[in-house]
């Protein structure tokens, strides 16, 4: 009893010498090999964030505050938000000390330097991506689907190869564009567009019939970027599992701390409970 005694003493006093190097008293232990102090990262004392500009409900949240359209990334509002300040919180960091910048989706995965610490913006792990930059950890499990006008004949498609007469359209570099000429397939050349936005304009002007996205974007695509919108479908997953991961410059060992971060979140409930929170919506049925 004794003994059992003095290692909830020894327990409670490390968590409290925890949360008074960080000031704060809900602050989570430091995790082992990953002091602040000795993070890589691209400006000293602060966590430096970039995502796409526009920022889309439901990855980001929070009122428009320029330079940021549609969403402001700072609200800690929104899956991706969320997750990068619960990460941060993980590494020591308050919301005050992470600064975000606008990178255009291409421009993380390219080789070079990098003007952030890590990049989220729904980038799926590629090995042909992973040769030029490194990734952490998955943050998100990735399923595809089709949306469309409601009423035009492709809504009423049940199969994937019930898709194949219909031109379908992208965002460039993404996989849902790859999805299409891989496993997809159509009979017409798919049309890629430098932004989701730009796709769905194309939509809205009969240019082509429907778009591919992943499915928590469809949900916000059809609730509110189209009048008429509807998915016709989430697409059955091929080839290894799709998953989102934040990005770093090639080699950073800032990725390694990352990853201890995110495997705490998902062992505490926190990645499961803000999937509920912002990405849970009603069923979408399921191409066959």
């Amino acid at each position: 009893m004794r003994v059992g005694a003095l290692v909830v003493s020894l327990m409670v006093l490390a968590l409290g010498l925890a949360a008074a190097a960080t000031g704060d008293p809900s602050a989570p232990a430091a995790i082992p090999g990953c002091a602040k102090s000795s993070l890589n990262l691209t400006a000293d004392g602060k966590l430096s964030l970039a995502t796409d500009n526009p920022a889309y409900p439901p990855w980001w949240g929070g009122a428009e505050k320029k330079p940021w359209k549609v969403s402001n990334p700072a609200s800690g509002k929104g899956y991706e938000s969320a997750v990068a300040y619960a990460v941060a919180k993980q590494l020591g960091f308050s919301k005050g000390q992470v600064s975000w910048s606008a990178v255009p989706f291409n421009n993380s995965f390219r080789p070079g330097k990098k003007p952030f610490d890590f990049y989220m913006a729904q980038v799926s792990y590629l090995p042909a991506r992973a040769k030029n930059v490194s990734f952490s950890n998955s943050y998100y499990f990735v399923n595809q689907a089709v949306v469309a006008n409601a009423g035009t004949p492709i809504a009423r498609v049940k199969t994937v190869a019930g898709l194949r007469p219909y031109k379908l359209g992208a965002q460039v570099g993404t996989t849902s564009y790859d999805y299409i000429n891989d496993f997809i397939r159509p009979s017409q050349s798919p049309a890629v567009y430098d932004s989701n936005n730009d796709a769905i304009s194309a939509l809205n002007a009969g240019q082509i019939n429907g778009i591919v996205v992943d499915l928590p974007t469809a949900f916000y695509v059809v609730a509110a970027q189209l009048d008429h919108g509807t998915i016709v479908g989430k697409l059955p997953q091929r080839g290894p599992r799709e998953h989102f991961g934040m990005v770093f410059e090639k080699g950073n060992p800032l990725v390694k701390c990352v990853n201890r971060a995110l495997n705490r979140l998902w062992a505490n409930g926190t990645m499961k409970a803000l999937q509920r929170q912002y990405l849970a919506k009603a069923g979408a049925p399921d191409l066959r």
